[in-house]
């Protein structure tokens, strides 16, 4: 008989984290422990305030009523949760959890082996000229071959002298530079915005205009010099057949998986069948999740044999992250086996 509970945490960041979308200082999520005789299964529902499409005042009540039922089993819990892509993923995590034989490998590999490693980008947040200045050093020196930059937040001409400050040094076979603008730039003004980027030779940007404004976005991917990669588009779409539709008006350069935000590992699994079969290449970014879902997506995106540099180094941004085996170094997500985790907290 399996018994289900959960368990909120605040997560502090280190340091004030910029998006377009305003300053982040916490974030909640919240765990799933599943028990079964001397099996225990850990999962995390990775909940973003105000970006999340399950961001809803009943979520707690859904998670007592997931507990409450979870001798439904996942497949028939899964089908019900639709609304709460967050609670799908901890629920997905949770179960594989609790049939492994050790809980945190839920994907054994030779990345859970320490053998190989996930290339992954660097990840600037948004701020003043100097933070972020200061953070493409720090991401330079630290071995990142590939930098994601956030845009939208500062005036434009001032992102565009920190871009020119990395190509003056490095050129785009040296370091692939990635920007995401969270939506915003306006319609009107997104294509001459694109070719002030595209100057720089970066490999792509993400979501420069708003969600939902399928044919303005299908009109830019058909005009733009620069990749475009649809990442808050994804969000809320759940219908294969809606997904289908979405990828064939709008034919993007590229999809962003967040696994936390798009129904977990079987609503990404139908993304990326469609991307693949409509030739639009996708890479996978966790959702500033704990290290208990990165872990997960971590382990699942190796097995995916993606060779792009994945959005996964996260984990270093809190003060009270979950001790894990994860370490990122020169560019890399890699897992230490012989380091243990640190549950303490989901106690």
């Amino acid at each position: 008989m399996i018994k289900a509970s959960y368990k909120r945490h605040l997560l502090e960041f280190k340091r004030p984290s910029g998006t377009s979308r305003g300053v982040l200082t916490q974030k909640e999520t919240w765990y799933l422990i599943l028990e079964d005789g001397d099996q225990i299964g850990y999962g995390e529902c990775g909940l973003l305030r105000g970006l999340s499409v399950d961001d809803l005042p009943n979520y707690e009540e859904k998670l007592i009523w997931v507990c409450e039922h979870i001798d439904l089993g996942l497949e028939r819990l899964y089908g019900e949760l639709y609304d709460f892509p967050s609670i799908q993923f901890g629920l997905e995590q949770a179960f594989r959890s609790l049939e492994s034989e050790d809980p945190m490998l839920l994907f054994p590999s030779p990345f859970t082996r320490g053998e190989r490693q996930i290339p992954i980008n660097g990840l600037v947040w948004m701020g003043d000229r100097e933070f972020m200045r200061t953070q493409i050093i720090e991401k330079l020196d630290q071995g990142f071959d590939c930098i994601k930059m956030k845009i939208g937040a500062i005036d434009f001409k001032t992102e565009l002298e920190l871009l020119g400050f990395i190509r003056k040094e490095f050129s785009a076979s040296q370091i692939e530079i990635r920007v995401d603008a969270n939506g915003a730039f306006t319609a009107e003004e997104a294509l001459t915005k694109l070719q002030a980027l595209a100057a720089l030779d970066l490999h792509s940007i993400e979501q420069p205009i708003k969600a939902a404004q399928w044919q303005e976005m299908a009109k830019l991917c058909e005009t733009t010099p620069l990749p475009i990669a649809l990442d808050e588009e994804l969000i809320g779409t759940y219908d294969v057949t809606k997904k289908q539709e979405m990828l064939l008006t709008i034919n993007p350069q590229y999809i962003i998986l967040k696994p936390s935000l798009i129904g977990g590992f079987k609503g990404a699994q139908e993304w990326i069948d469609l991307a693949t079969k409509n030739e639009i290449g996708w890479w996978v970014t966790s959702a500033l999740e704990s290290n208990i879902g990165l872990n997960a997506i971590a382990q699942w995106t190796f097995g995916l044999g993606n060779a792009m540099p994945q959005g996964l180094g996260t984990g270093s941004l809190y003060t009270n992250n979950i001790e894990s085996p994860l370490w990122v170094q020169s560019g890399v997500l890699g897992y230490d086996p012989i380091q243990h985790w640190k549950l303490t907290l989901l106690d």
